[in-house]
């Protein structure tokens, strides 16, 4: 008989599931008595239906004045709907205080059953929900390298700082398709000093692929950077100080390299760019631990890629590939075996019993 000698990713993966599946036990049977643990809503065409995740409780050192609250920004879109609902277990599982975390939804287009979802699936979540005009982008997005990349609430994130209340002054800013694997808590802890944003530089990336020639070979774009060293980072991970950006006008900012992209075409990849063009050399460190990217491949094929060394805090499947899909077809990469853990999407209407 043959046997099984799993690679250190596998084992990974296979930790990760044990570990959640002994906490959602162990939570609902302290925690909620009888409670059933199901499917409360059957699942649509536009948006299936999940497993309710567990109940996730403070840790006794917590605290519950808004001070303590960790504001986490991401939008809510029924084709990312799975990544999503991945990524917010994650954060709630790995976190000492779930019940401190604020959770704020951008959302393009009304669809109450999306929002039945996240309640259904996560019935202690605290979140509020804010519509994304997409009026606001309109005829300032430039076609990119891949079209997902073209949508309007890929472009929500410039507009955080105008859409949440104004008694929130930092977020914390997550594309769907992360997992995090470490206490949120420590992302937000981060000081900012004076500055915007805080993330993962990549100084080692070829900094000049991101825009084009006709960028470098102009005397006056190209002395943007003048007396900055500019590094990559990704923006689909970050801390925002946005009562900075309300009062630095960045929202206009980034709007007006969108109008000179819509001129010269300056650079290929959506949203991205302008960031850089504004904050590149400019930012707050963070350690590369907290993005792990890049694990859904380039963005025209999305090959299979493997984790870089070092520690991990959050898992970035940034790239074509997504997990989920990978999964779904029978042609995962490694690296995926360590988001399904955290997969609540369930195809089967049927209801599950403690």
């Amino acid at each position: 008989m043959a046997s099984w000698s799993p690679t250190p990713l596998q084992l990974l993966g296979l930790l990760s599931f044990l570990l959640l599946h002994h906490h959602a036990l162990t939570t609902v049977a302290a925690t909620s008595g009888n409670r059933r643990i199901g499917l409360t809503r059957k699942p649509t065409p536009e948006v299936p239906a999940f497993r309710e995740a567990p109940e996730f409780r403070n840790g006794d050192e917590c605290g519950s004045h808004d001070s303590n609250k960790v504001h986490v920004a991401m939008t809510l879109d029924a084709n990312y709907l799975r990544g999503t609902m991945a990524a917010i277990l994650s954060i709630l599982q790995h976190t000492s205080c779930p019940e401190n975390v604020v959770f704020h939804f951008l959302y393009a287009r009304y669809m109450p059953e999306l929002f039945a979802t996240i309640k259904s699936t996560f019935p202690y979540l605290n979140f509020k929900l804010y519509q994304f005009d997409s009026n606001r982008v309109r005829g300032k997005i430039s076609k990119s390298i891949r079209q997902a990349l073209d949508q309007p609430l890929n472009y929500a994130r410039i507009y955080l700082a105008d859409i949440v209340q104004a008694n929130v002054g930092r977020v914390i800013y997550l594309d769907s398709d992360v997992i995090v694997v470490d206490d949120i808590g420590r992302l937000w802890g981060v000081d900012l000093g004076d500055k915007v944003v805080a993330a993962p530089e990549y100084c080692h990336a070829n900094f000049t692929k991101y825009f084009t020639p006709a960028f470098w070979s102009d005397p006056a774009l190209a002395r943007t950077f003048e007396g900055r060293k500019p590094c990559y980072f990704n923006t689909g991970v970050m801390v925002m100080d946005v009562d900075r950006w309300r009062d630095g006008g960045f929202t206009k900012k980034v709007e007006k390299w969108m109008g000179v992209q819509k001129q010269k075409r300056i650079y290929h990849l959506g949203s991205l760019p302008p960031f850089l063009l504004l904050f590149a050399g400019d930012i707050k460190g963070v350690d590369h631990r907290w993005n792990q990217h890049g694990l859904g491949g380039d963005n025209l094929e999305g090959r299979c890629r493997k984790l870089h060394p070092g520690p991990v805090s959050l898992l970035h499947w940034s790239g074509k590939g997504k997990p989920w899909l990978r999964l779904d077809s029978k042609k995962p990469c490694n690296v995926d075996h360590l988001w399904a853990p955290y997969d609540l999407y369930r195809s089967s209407s049927s209801t599950f019993e403690e």
